[in-house]
């Protein structure tokens, strides 16, 4: 019985910071979901810098943690007071520094930030390995070049998970997926890679920055180690009502990359996944090493520690949101009462209706800058021929073609060059919540089949809970046969594949989305 489940503390419990949403859930011993809470927030630029505050992101944490524990107490009339593991994950990369007395130096730097590309460049051309822009070891390299003067008192950085994670149990550490969009990781050691920490501190030194930065980096550790526990402190912090007892053990915190291959057990090598919510990312797990280097691609690990093709873009369902909250304000403008969750249904189906190729309308979706694409910051178009219908299913889909358009630009280069082959692969994330609609533009994107299991919407704080729960088990096996075995080993997936059709639509679509990218840079410039 779930309500006796909860009372005894044998559940595992899953928080995740995303870009717009901070989740809670929480898993009985069966892995299944018995209650969830959450928290909207959105990022601000300021003075050029996105970033949320900290004080934003303890009130967040608190406010997903009171919204779940409501909810437990509204289906099953208890209180939640034990919990018998926790993990936190977070939106990856990025950079928070702090002083030895752990006092943050400068606003919390968030990966959607594009203000580091000369140290990009320079530090991938020094490792001979893709340092992305919002790579935390990025943003470090281009404070030392701008010279901040942040720098002189600089003690430790970390990402969003690792620094939540140190206020509930008081300990520095990374999950090895995390750690891995903070600095290149060693696929032999599974540790930073000690080359490139040595090429980084000679090239640190020549600019006057003096300290070694694997003295600065959060210690790593495997999925299914232990991470420490909640402390007196950190259960007050989490629970402001003070029924939360301390005591719990705690994952290793990751990052939403991570959590997403837990989600959809996507951890063997030539599985792949695609998270698409406000950023999307498609996972590839290797089963060798690139041949090259590209900067369209990361190389990250798994909670396991194997590499892992990513490409990551900035911007995937802003503008959707945009427009769908458009649309439903026009509706309600002539009297009709319409849900948030309604509009989306019936707008996102409506994508189904449309042509192939769009009929002639093009979407550009960025809200921010895009790495890929090499724009620092974004301004959305929708642009059409004088002669193309102005229609609502083309619309749509065009805006849902937008969402995967950038993400084709990386994930070709995986197929066309490196020789990559997935036989399908699954999705996860806000984007599939309305599942044929999002796996079936999905798939006409990435030119493969698209899986989604009844928990694709639940996503990262899941995946989280699960890792948790792996902790608390300790079973003795791999991640990866804890997920077949135990995890997914009765779980139901639906398999989507475009049409043939679709699928040429889309490649025509990128053709007209080619020529939408000159006209923002002519924006932009």
């Amino acid at each position: 019985m779930i309500k006796t489940c909860i009372e005894n503390g044998n559940t595992s419990l899953g928080i995740e910071f995303g870009s717009t949403r901070i989740k809670a859930i929480l898993i009985d011993e069966s892995f299944t979901p018995v209650a969830s809470g959450s928290f909207t927030w959105e990022n601000s630029l300021e003075n050029g810098i996105w970033t949320y505050s900290l004080n934003e992101v303890k009130e967040g944490l608190q406010k997903a943690y009171a919204s779940l524990k409501a909810d437990i107490k509204n289906k099953y009339g208890v209180t939640l007071k034990k919990i018998g593991a926790l993990g936190v994950s977070a939106m990856m990369h990025g950079y928070l520094a702090f002083d030895e007395c752990g006092n943050l130096l400068v606003p919390f730097r968030t990966w959607r930030n594009t203000i580091t590309g000369e140290a990009s460049r320079e530090l991938s051309e020094l490792f001979t390995f893709n340092v992305p822009e919002r790579w935390s070891v990025a943003h470090l390299g281009q404070a030392i070049i701008n010279g901040e003067e942040h720098l002189k008192d600089i003690a430790s950085f970390t990402t969003l998970a690792g620094y939540v994670h140190n206020l509930l149990t008081g300990v520095n550490v990374l999950g090895i997926g995390d750690a891995s969009g903070m600095f290149p990781i060693d696929s032999t050691t599974l540790q930073y890679d000690e080359e490139m920490i040595k090429k980084f501190n000679l090239w640190a030194k020549e600019r006057g920055f003096n300290k070694d930065v694997k003295k600065l980096l959060p210690p790593l550790l495997l999925a299914g180690e232990k991470a420490g526990y909640l402390t007196k402190e950190g259960a007050k912090l989490l629970d402001i009502d003070g029924d939360l007892e301390s005591g719990v053990i705690c994952a290793p915190p990751e990052g939403d990359a991570g959590t997403g291959m837990v989600a959809t057990n996507s951890v063997l090598p030539l599985s792949g996944n695609v998270s698409a919510g406000t950023s999307v990312f498609a996972m590839a797990v290797l089963d060798k090493a690139l041949k090259g280097y590209y900067p369209e691609i990361d190389v990250v690990t798994t909670p396991a520690g194997k590499d892992v093709a990513m490409v990551h873009c900035n911007n995937c369902s802003g503008d959707i949101d945009a427009w769908v909250n458009l649309f439903r304000e026009s509706a309600i403008s002539f009297g009709a009462e319409i849900s948030l969750d309604k509009a989306y249904e019936v707008l996102l189906n409506k994508a189904l209706e449309g042509k192939p190729n769009c009929g002639g309308i093009v979407s550009l979706n960025y809200i921010s800058g895009e790495s890929i694409t090499s724009f620092n910051e974004g301004r959305p178009m929708l642009v059409r021929g004088a002669e193309d219908k102005l229609a609502l299913p083309e619309i749509m889909r065009s805006l849902l073609y937008s969402a995967f358009s950038t993400l084709r630009i990386g994930m070709d280069i995986l197929y066309d060059k490196e020789g990559v082959k997935l036989n399908s692969i699954a999705g996860h994330g806000g984007y599939f919540k309305t599942k044929q609609v999002g796996a079936i533009m999905a798939s006409s994107a990435l030119k493969t089949a698209i899986t989604v299991t009844q928990t694709a919407g639940e996503g990262g704080p899941w995946g989280m809970a699960i890792l948790a729960k792996y902790v608390s088990d300790n079973l003795g096996i791999g991640l990866e046969e804890y997920l077949s075995s135990k995890v997914f080993a009765s779980t139901s997936v639906e398999r989507y594949e475009a049409s043939k059709e679709d699928m040429e639509g889309f490649s025509a679509y990128m053709e007209e989305y080619s020529k939408i990218l000159k006209a923002e840079r002519a924006f932009i410039g």
